[in-house]
């Protein structure tokens, strides 16, 4: 016979696991049969018990939306943002083939050791001549480049600039409440404010200031093997975004790392677009004569960009380059974006400093691991790497005079 006390522990152990609603009910009879009457027991609920029961079950039911909701919210970000890559970022052979002979030894070190394993190609410039002082991975720098990503707005902003559709502090809306002036949109590579940029100048006058900065032609003087980029001769269709989209992701424009340097050598130098040159001896180093292309009227606008491309490296989207260099100043812009499967990071840029500058431009193809901010980050190392070696210090700025006797060289030049 089981005990009085075994028995009370089991019903104990039984009431403790009944649920929650069950405590609220109260039996109207003795006994859990039928009444004396042979009708079951009336069972009720207390006000309290029933607003407790209704608050559960509807938790219950919010949970399992919300839950539901969360995976569905999940599903189309994973549809949305995670595309697939089919390019490489990384690469063992990106110096194969290339002519040194008449490269700056130290620049070149400096660019090798920067670019690391990366598949990419950087490409350091003269700004007062236009020689080529590195060139690594020559197959990349001269070829058909890539998508200019945000880059161009370099460009856009100097022909809106041109064509005073904006100055430095006017404030474009972008939203109902808010507005943004050019140097946080550089500094940021906003793409809203130069797509609205960009319809206000229109496709004719987009064209002609690309073309002028040197879009779509070829930016080296007899380089041997060098491609051309493209710039369309019509407007973007307006289904893909139209001019809009050319002046904030370079949509349908193709750019070659030479004619980013070139572009971003004549803002270094006050707006002389110099033909590019690769010196392949000592020889012709030591016969060395620049050639300008054209004169470019961006004299006094290159002031009204500075402080966006400053705010770029400062505190905006290259910013990773002072994980390396901090010491002189940097003015560059990033670009990222994608074109069938290939990742491309951009990063164009010049330090400025009393005893020497150079234009750097670095850019990247592979997948997830390519773009803007880590080509930003190997130009940064890429300065440090000078700058440990004094390159700044023994490298001073060209005389007036010296620029001066650059050899003009018309368009139609055969290159």
């Amino acid at each position: 016979m089981i005990s009085p006390r075994i028995i009370a522990v089991r019903l104990a152990a039984l009431f403790l696991l009944l649920p929650l609603g069950t405590f609220a009910a109260t039996v109207s009879a003795h006994n859990t049969g039928k009444s004396p009457h042979g009708k079951s027991p009336k069972v009720s609920e207390s006000a309290s018990a029933q607003k407790k029961m209704s608050k559960m079950r509807h938790s219950s039911k919010t949970a399992a939306s919300r839950n539901r909701s969360t995976h569905l919210t999940a599903k189309g970000k994973r549809r949305r943002y995670y595309e697939r890559y089919s390019g490489n970022s990384f690469a063992l052979d990106q110096t194969e083939g290339d002519i040194t002979a008449g490269e700056d030894a130290m620049v070149r070190a400096a660019a090798i050791d920067a670019l690391g394993n990366m598949n990419g190609t950087i490409v350091a410039i003269d700004p007062d001549s236009g020689r080529i002082l590195a060139m690594v991975n020559q197959r990349m720098a001269l070829s058909a480049g890539g998508q200019p990503c945000s880059t161009i707005k370099v460009a856009v902003a100097l022909a809106a600039l041109s064509e005073n559709v904006i100055t430095k502090d006017t404030l474009v809306p972008l939203g109902r409440y808010y507005r943004m002036d050019l140097t946080t949109a550089l500094a940021h590579s906003n793409n809203a404010y130069f797509e609205a940029v960009g319809r206000k100048l229109g496709f004719e006058k987009v064209s002609y200031y690309a073309r002028q900065f040197g879009l779509g032609e070829l930016a080296g003087y007899n380089m041997a093997g060098e491609q051309l980029g493209t710039f369309p001769a019509t407007e973007l269709d307006a289904r893909l975004g139209g001019v809009g989209k050319m002046c904030s992701f370079g949509e349908s424009i193709s750019l070659t790392p030479l004619q980013l340097g070139a572009l971003m050598a004549s803002i270094a130098n006050g707006g002389t677009l110099y033909y590019l040159q690769h010196p392949t001896t000592p020889e012709e180093v030591a016969s060395f004569a620049p050639k300008v292309k054209r004169r470019l009227d961006i004299g006094p606008l290159i002031p009204e960009i500075s402080d966006g491309m400053s705010g770029a490296v400062e505190y905006g989207t290259a910013r990773m380059l002072r994980d390396s260099f901090i010491e002189e100043p940097v003015l560059g812009k990033t670009g990222t974006c994608s074109k069938d499967g290939t990742r491309f990071g951009w990063f164009g840029s010049y330090a400025y400093t009393q005893y020497g500058r150079i234009v750097t431009v670095v850019f990247l193809e592979g997948g997830r691991p390519t773009f803007g901010p880590k080509a930003a980050e190997l130009a940064g190392r890429m300065y440090r790497n000078l700058y440990d070696h004094e390159f700044f210090a023994y490298k001073p700025i060209p005389a007036t005079a010296e620029k001066r006797s650059a050899t003009p060289v018309s368009i139609g030049t055969t290159q």
